[in-house]
């Protein structure tokens, strides 16, 4: 089984609601208004377009599993979902997970098992501060 991990680091906002019912955001902005409910991350120190290619080869695959593990000062969360033919990966700013089968420039992967607003509420509260430093691993498996 091929097996491949990135990661990237990410930071908190008081803005951060993760409410949104099919997708969760991790974004490089700075900022974050209440609008963007979807969103769990900003800061980060990539988007889609910094992947490695070895890793966005994988995710193009219908058969490629995908894991998003987020870590907030030792409190873990993780979602799962798939890849697909139709990913681009193209996306400088973001990375969108989506409990659906919709595919844009923004998708990391489709089918997940979670969005924003299944995390635990105790998570979503330690994402609210802009001190808290939250590590992403992101694992794709084929």
């Amino acid at each position: 089984m091929l097996k491949i991990v990135e990661a990237l680091a990410a930071r908190g906002h008081p803005n951060i609601m993760a409410t949104h019912p099919t997708t969760l955001e991790i974004t490089k902005e700075i900022s974050l208004t209440k609008m963007g409910n979807c969103i769990v991350a900003i800061d980060a120190t990539k988007g889609l377009v910094d992947l490695s290619q070895d890793f966005k080869k994988a995710c193009m695959n219908d058969k490629s599993r995908i894991l998003v593990e987020l870590d907030a000062s030792g409190m873990v969360e993780r979602v799962a979902g798939r890849g697909s033919h139709l990913l681009t990966l193209e996306d400088e700013e973001e990375l969108v997970i989506r409990k659906s089968t919709y595919v844009s420039n923004r998708t990391l992967m489709i089918n997940a098992d979670k969005a924003s607003c299944d995390l635990r509420r105790q998570f979503i509260q330690r994402l609210r501060s802009t001190s808290t430093d939250i590590h992403v691993r992101l694992t794709v498996c084929l």
